[in-house]
Order: structure tokens, then C-alpha cells, then sequence
């Protein structure tokens, strides 16, 4: 078992390369094996070289004669880390690339380190050059793939750059406050002598810290004062207007962050269930609500399905549909790679299939939350615009807020530099009959 952190992370990347997995999935059984004086570096190589991949790969095809093979991704993984060390961050030339040429040979393909060697010296001597050379290449400029860069031309001609500026940032790590264990001024205060924060704009419960921290360090996380989660995700609360007594369903609820904020929102619901397909990701839930000491009825199953359900009518859903989470692409920069622009079609397809069975399960005068992460029209506005259009007893409720921007259908975010991430939301209203359009009361953005 190697302890080299670059074999380690050519090893959570290769099955990226290979359309398998994701870093999420990959990283935290290498992580186990490293040792823990390496971690924040193998965790630091991996989301930087998949942050920067659209602009590692140009590189890579100026300076190979040809594509590697399929059976030898891993040293193509181990060629992107390199460069990735090279162009971004401190660690010495002579230590990138040496260790680069080592690890070649804890993989047991000791040939490939003259491979290896001959790439990275020359984007070292040529590297003013070869990045001049590439000027014009779109996919290079922004760091993003070229579909994803005309999709988002397409969609938002007026935001697109700034979109993608903020997409290739690093998130800010944000808390929730938990209401039903301590209130934000009170936590600010303990936080005081470990690090900066600040409240959020929007969200009355969230924390934004000034830098990031190993959270379990932090006062109150064992007793459950504070969960993470981003200001946009913490929105979904306060507009489902939760009431005492009432029945609730968080369709596609893993890892739980949106759940456990309704059920510290409003502590005398009736019933919550929450539906995941995944068992390792309800698996998540269920450490959620327990560290939070929350209750909810956690099922295993599928949300476009009836299968699981007994019938029994819901005055709140919350859908955050499955999507492209193309508005979370700085936390999970690895999306640059793993989507493609077909997805989105099929993803569509999913989402209104589960729309549509929620709306069954939701009483006459019930409210249902389509939440997404993700910034693309065709997963958003257009989908409830095409559900509205086909269902007879659905009003929608306008969001008048301070945050995002309002759309015919629904509310955009947009992610922001050291705020907040993309996100979208559209509220609806079961009538028994067609209606007219209602209008939420404003939400007022929360100050000082």
C-alpha cells in the first residue's frame, strides 16, 4: 500500500478520467490511506487539478504527440497533477515533477516516467509560450468546457462571465445556525477568537467564516449548534412557510442539510418523511439528523414512485430535484468534467417525472418547493413553466425577495465571489381548480 500522495491522488482521479465516480465518491476511502500530515495536500491536488482540468487538459494536447490509452489514464492523471503543481501552486518545480516521475513507478509503470519527465520539463521551459498560444481558446480563457460556455452565452448573454469567474473561485464556507440550540449573535460571539465571520445577507441562520476550518473544531458541533450549508441552500425554509401540525415530505433529501433546517425551523410538524434513493446517501441523513438530534421518517426509495407512499397527503413538499448542480461547480469542481451537454435532457425528464408524482401526494391548498442547484433555464424556469402548462390546479406564488432575479417562473441566484452559490426556486400552490396567480409577501433581507 503506497503512501505517496501523488500515486494517491492519480488513484482518486483515474476513475474521474474514466467517467466513473466522482470526488465525492473517490476521495474519502484514498483519504483513509494517506497519512494525515499529507491529507490537506492530497485533498488540495485533487480539487485543484479538477478545478483547473479544462485548462490542464489545452496544455496536455499542445504537448502530446498522442492521446494516452484508455488502460493508461492513470498516467495521464499523474501528467495533470504535475502541471497542476507547476502552474498553480508553491511546491517546487524539481519536487513536482520528481515526484511526478516516482510515482510513475509505484504504479508500476516505470516506462512511463520518461514520458512523464519530457512533458512536464517542457511546459517548464515553455510555459509563456504555450499558455500565449492558447490566447484565443475559449475553453482555456474561462476554465470551462466549450459546451458549457455556450450554453451559458446562450442562457444568460448579460451574466455569463460572471458566472464562470465565479464558478472557477473557491466556495466560502458557511454555517447554519441551529435555533433550536443557540441564535447567531450568541454563536458570532464564541467564533470571535477562532476566526472571522460574519452573517449572511439573506439567510436570518447563516455564518460566513472568512476561512476554511475543520468544523468538528468548532464550539457546539458535537451538541449540533451549527450545520454547513450555503446561504442560497438555506432560503428553502422560510419559504415554505412552515406551520405547527402540518405533514411534510423532502423528496430527494440526502444528504439532509434543507431537511434538518425545516425540522429546526418549525419543531411541532406533525410527520416528516424524506425520501432518497440511495442507501449510502440516506445513510447521510440519518448521521444528520442524529448529530442534530432531529426526527424524521428517513425512506428508501424512489421519488417518482408511489411505492412507499400510504396515501396520506402532504401540506408542505420540498423537491430539490436531481439536476446538473451546475451552480455548484467551485464545491464540486470536478462537474467541469463529468457533465456533458446531453445530460441535461434526460436530467429535465427525471425531474418532471417526480414533480409530477410529488403534486399527487400534496392536499388541495398545500404548497410544493421545486428547488435546484443549478443555473441552467431548461432544468428551471422551463420546467415549471411546462408543468404549469399542463396541470390545471397549480398556482404559482411570485417570490418578491431581495436575492437572484426574478424570472417569468420562479427565482435565479446566480453563484457569487466569497457569497453564495447558484440556485434556483419556484413556489406552488395546489388549488382545486385553475386560479390566477398569487404573490408571496416580500422577504426582507436580513441586516446587521
Amino acid at each position: 500500500m503506497t503512501s505517496n500522495v501523488r500515486v494517491l491522488a492519480a488513484q482518486v482521479l483515474t476513475p474521474l478520467l474514466q467517467n466513473k465516480g466522482s470526488l465525492n465518491t473517490q476521495l474519502p476511502a484514498i483519504e483513509r490511506r494517506c497519512p494525515e500530515k499529507d491529507r490537506a495536500l492530497l485533498r488540495e491536488l485533487c480539487y485543484g487539478t479538477m478545478r483547473h482540468h479544462p485548462q490542464l487538459n489545452c496544455i496536455i494536447k499542445l504537448l502530446q504527440n498522442r492521446a494516452f490509452k484508455f488502460r493508461d489514464i492513470d498516467i495521464k492523471a499523474i501528467v495533470l497533477l504535475g502541471l497542476y503543481q507547476l502552474q498553480y501552486t508553491r511546491i517546487p518545480a524539481h519536487a513536482a515533477i520528481s515526484e511526478s516521475v516516482e510515482a510513475c513507478r509505484d504504479l508500476d509503470k516505470e516506462w512511463a516516467g520518461k514520458v512523464v519527465n519530457a512533458i512536464l520539463r517542457r511546459f517548464q521551459r515553455e510555459q509563456e509560450e504555450l499558455i500565449d498560444s492558447l490566447s484565443d481558446n475559449e475553453s482555456y480563457q474561462f476554465n470551462h468546457p466549450e459546451w458549457m460556455i455556450a450554453k451559458l452565452k446562450n442562457n444568460w448573454p448579460d451574466h455569463w462571465q460572471q458566472i464562470l469567474k465565479a464558478n472557477n473561485e473557491q466556495a466560502p464556507l458557511t454555517l447554519r445556525i441551529n435555533a433550536l440550540k443557540t441564535d447567531r449573535e450568541r454563536y458570532l460571539t464564541q467564533l470571535e477568537p477562532i476566526v472571522d465571520a460574519e452573517k449572511t445577507e439573506f439567510s436570518p441562520t447563516g455564518i460566513r467564516l472568512s476561512t476554511s476550518l475543520n468544523i468538528e473544531s468548532l464550539p457546539g458541533y458535537e451538541e449540533g449548534a451549527f450545520s454547513v450549508q450555503d446561504e442560497a441552500a438555506q432560503l428553502s425554509a422560510q419559504l415554505l412557510d412552515l406551520q405547527a401540525g402540518q405533514t411534510v415530505l423532502d423528496a430527494c433529501a440526502a444528504p439532509g442539510g434543507k431537511l434538518c433546517h425545516l425540522l429546526e425551523s418549525e419543531p411541532a410538524l406533525a410527520s416528516v418523511d424524506a425520501v432518497e434513493l440511495e442507501e449510502r446517501r440516506a445513510g447521510r441523513i440519518e448521521e444528520n439528523l442524529e448529530r442534530l438530534d432531529l426526527d424524521a421518517n428517513v425512506i428508501i426509495a424512489d421519488a417518482s414512485h408511489q411505492e412507499w407512499w400510504d396515501g396520506t397527503l402532504y401540506d408542505r413538499i420540498l423537491l430539490d430535484a436531481p439536476c446538473s448542480a451546475t451552480g455548484v461547480i467551485r464545491r464540486n469542481p470536478d462537474i467541469k468534467y463529468l457533465r456533458q451537454g446531453e445530460d441535461i435532457h434526460e436530467t429535465s425528464k427525471l425531474q418532471l417525472s417526480i414533480l409530477e408524482n410529488c403534486w399527487s401526494m400534496l392536499k388541495p391548498g398545500g404548497k410544493l418547493l421545486y428547488a435546484t442547484c443549478s443555473i441552467f433555464p431548461q432544468e428551471n424556469e422551463r420546467q415549471i413553466k411546462r408543468f404549469i402548462a399542463q396541470t390545471d390546479n397549480v398556482t404559482e406564488i411570485k417570490i418578491d425577495a431581495p436575492w437572484g432575479i426574478a424570472r417569468e417562473h420562479g427565482r435565479q441566484l446566480f453563484p457569487q465571489i466569497n457569497r453564495h452559490d447558484g440556485f434556483y426556486y419556484a413556489l406552488l400552490e395546489k388549488q382545486s381548480k385553475l386560479t390566477k396567480t398569487a404573490t408571496l409577501p416580500p422577504l426582507a433581507a436580513v441586516k446587521g
